[in-house]
């Protein structure tokens, strides 16, 4: 099989998303008031409506139909005020009553968009990008300086309810196939559930990857839900298509499953698009499909023969009536808009002088994002100055430990004042960049304040000259061959120096005069 960039030369990927989100936010069920919680016995928050007994009627969820709406300003899309619940009749136990209450063509939410910035090792999988001069369009995307913006469509956001949970006892890794038995848990069917349907406008799996994670921190920042991949609160449904380069037409396309993850998300995409172009070019028939992706395989699997519309029996829901949403109920939702994603990017970078690629990934998380706020407020008068090193320092190094311990950032010795003051010892060079990644592990260990740490540890850095020019005059004198190589143009020895140097110092010299010193002394 051909690697990703080989195929995308001979062929176009066309990609749609499905985005499902769980309202765990809200406190009972989308037509009941039975209560919402993960992880609770199975089957203890259930009811007659959710069970779908004779005779039981659904009542709406009026906090969920605000969520949506908040969903659909948030993604710019239209809000429809007239629309309706249907029926979409299956055969399968997740679902007691045997058909899901969900919406038809027209949702509360129709016709959005978001704008994806991709950048760095992300934009590469886009074809012939470098054809595109900075500020110049192609289809759906504009070309910048360190990448692309892509426009993504958003054909609709629609509410439904979601099914309960299956487990399945004795199959290899909890799947169906080779199972002696499925047990039920009904306790999320009824669940309020939006789901996102995009435009077939991404082309690589990193455009995928880049909206699931745009949308998910567009979710956090509105509250509507924690987004949870590993509880399931958050899934994703990619349906991909190829077709030649230059042609029109659309291709047959199959829909994945089990995208759990962005990793996932991204790599089921790209071995799809790549069996696909295998299939084609080996003269094969790509069919409408259902695929299961198998990360610990690498491979996808066919799961079942895709349904259409037509299978579901859609029909109007006879016991909810449609919806009327009104001026007032939209205004009243819209007012409840915090500052979104990109809002908060684009005021970090005009006030602290940030570049757009560091003010985009400082957003990306809500705690990292809060937390240099926090730093830039305590900064005071002097968070121009020092935005650009805390950033970096939120960026790196406390968001690699974070993902790495998986804690929160509340949950370490880590303040906005201990990191001011880390970032603080590091610009008047009281210690070098590699001694604050030591007290960096130190703060984090609980060992304190970072000056205490440096002082305890005799960490302070000799920057004065004259110390540091009889260490060099030493060094240079017991070298006589390598101070032959740089005069004769192997600059690099003067690393060699460096080394000499901070070794005889403990490590406390100042890297950045030792380098200038040693430049002028072996110049002469």
């Amino acid at each position: 099989m051909r690697k990703l960039e080989e195929v995308l030369e001979d062929w176009e990927a066309v990609i749609g998303l499905e985005i499902h989100a769980e309202l765990t936010t809200l406190e009972t069920k989308m037509f009941c008031g039975c209560k919402l919680e993960f992880g609770a016995a199975p089957n203890t928050h259930t009811c007659p409506v959710c069970l779908g007994l004779p005779g039981a009627l659904p009542v709406p969820n009026k906090a969920a139909i605000e969520s949506i709406v908040l969903a659909g300003l948030a993604t710019n899309c239209d809000i429809e005020k007239h629309s309706m619940f249907y029926r979409k009749n299956y055969m399968y136990p997740d679902m007691a009553k045997n058909f899901q209450t969900t919406q038809g063509p027209v949702a509360f939410c129709m016709r959005g968009h978001l704008d994806l910035d991709v950048d760095g090792p992300a934009a590469r999988e886009r074809y012939r990008l470098d054809a595109l001069e900075p500020g110049e369009t192609r289809d759906n995307i504009t070309r910048t300086e360190d990448g692309y913006v892509a426009h993504v469509g958003i054909t609709r956001i629609h509410m439904e309810e979601d099914a309960g949970k299956m487990v399945h006892i004795g199959g290899g890794e909890g799947r169906i196939a080779g199972a002696t038995h499925s047990l039920v848990d009904y306790n999320r069917a009824g669940t309020p559930l939006i789901e996102l349907v995009t435009e077939p406008d991404l082309r690589t799996p990193e455009e995928a990857r880049l909206f699931m994670q745009k949308l998910r921190q567009i979710y956090l920042a509105i509250g509507i839900s924690d987004c949870s991949m590993e509880e399931g609160s958050l899934r994703c449904d990619g349906n991909v298509s190829l077709r030649r380069r230059g042609a029109t037409e659309f291709g047959t396309k199959t829909e994945l499953k089990n995208m759990n993850s962005f990793k996932n998300l991204h790599d089921g995409l790209a071995y799809e698009i790549c069996r696909q172009a295998e299939v084609l070019e080996e003269g094969g028939v790509i069919y409408q499909e259902t695929r299961h992706w198998d990360p610990s395989a690498k491979r996808t699997i066919v799961m079942r023969v895709k349904e259409t519309a037509d299978d579901y029996r859609l029909f109007p829901e006879p016991d909810l009536a449609p919806y009327d949403l009104t001026d007032e109920f939209i205004d009243r939702v819209r007012a409840k808009l915090p500052e979104l994603p990109d809002q908060k990017a684009a005021r970090f970078a005009d006030a602290f002088g940030l570049s757009a690629y560091d003010a985009r990934h400082l957003v990306e998380h809500r705690e990292t994002a809060n937390f240099f706020e926090a730093c830039m407020e305590a900064a005071g008068v002097d968070a121009p100055k020092l935005a650009k090193p805390v950033a970096n320092l939120t960026i790196n190094d406390i968001a690699a430990y974070l993902n790495a311990e998986g804690v929160a950032l509340a949950d370490t010795p880590l303040t906005p004042a201990r990191a001011l003051e880390l970032v603080r010892l590091q610009a008047d060079e009281t210690i070098s960049s590699k001694q604050g990644k030591e007290v960096f592990a130190a703060v984090l260990a609980g060992e304190g304040d970072p000056a205490a740490i440096v002082e305890a540890r005799g960490m302070k850095q000799v920057s004065d000259t004259g110390a540091i020019e009889a260490v060099v005059d030493e060094v240079i004198a017991a070298n006589p061959d390598e101070v032959a190589r740089y005069k004769d143009g192997n600059t690099k020895v003067i690393g060699f120096f460096v080394g000499q140097c901070m070794k005889k110092m403990r490590g406390q010299g100042n890297p950045k005069l030792i380098n200038q010193v040693l430049a002028q002394k072996l110049a002469e």
